[in-house]
């Protein structure tokens, strides 16, 4: 996964098309509300709840990628270098975890 390509495409796409950032308490609301649309759509879909048919055609891939977006969007004006971060958390879990998700009798 290329985060490092993300961010700076996302970075460029703002100055072209967006003319600012929002501000970051703007950005972790629209995330916030792009991830209860994620939740809606799982919930209906996969979930006990019943889809209702103005929910049917919503793509859960383009609500992921509202997600991702604004994440990057929040990566870029916080100066995380998300790939950075992505591969030490990637390494953590790898050493943490793998031992404790083979030897989960739930996971079997």
């Amino acid at each position: 996964m290329d985060l490092k390509n993300s961010q700076q495409e996302v970075d460029n796409w703002i100055k072209e098309h967006g003319v600012r950032y929002f501000n970051e308490l703007t950005n972790m609301a629209q995330l916030t509300e792009e991830v209860g649309e994620v939740a809606r759509i799982i919930a209906r879909r996969y979930g006990e709840q019943s889809e209702k048919e103005s929910d049917k055609n919503k793509d859960l891939g383009e609500e992921l990628a509202d997600v991702v977006f604004v994440v990057l969007c929040l990566a870029n004006q916080t100066g995380v270098d998300l790939q950075a971060a992505f591969d030490k958390k990637m390494d953590l879990k790898t050493k943490r975890d793998h031992d404790r998700h083979h030897n989960n009798e739930k996971l079997k």
